[in-house]
């Protein structure tokens, strides 16, 4: 069992940055593909990014490319998101999640733990 716990989110202007961490537990970190996913008021989760176990295939949502990084250290066992540039229509709370097969993937349903979500929001 695997437990995850994102932290780093707030308030932020935009055209500012921030960085997501999500720490994870109980687990073999090196082994899970690791996802960020997000949720807006009333609307569905949806994908922002995703990174394979070994930290070299990433893959992101159209709306984020070009502005928000992916990453991972095995040895400290977090993915991280760097979020640059950041717009109105990104707040949303951010969940970090894992995949046991080790390959990064978009779809919500193919990942299998899931943390509790950090908020962000930027202001306009």
């Amino acid at each position: 069992q695997v437990q995850l716990v994102e932290s780093g989110g707030g308030l932020v202007q935009a055209g500012g940055s921030l960085r997501l961490s999500c720490a994870a537990s109980g687990g073999t970190f090196s082994t899970y593909a690791m996802g960020w996913f997000r949720q807006a008021p009333e609307k569905e989760r949806e994908f922002v990014a995703a990174i394979g176990w070994g930290g070299i295939n990433t893959y992101y949502a159209d709306s984020v490319k070009g502005r928000f990084t992916i990453s991972r250290d095995n040895a400290k066992n977090t993915v991280y998101l760097q979020m640059n540039s950041l717009k109105p229509v990104d707040t949303a709370v951010y969940y970090c999640a894992a995949e046991s097969t080790g390959y990064a993937k978009t779809p919500i349903e193919e990942y299998d733990y899931w943390g509790q979500g950090t908020q962000v929001t930027v202001s306009s």
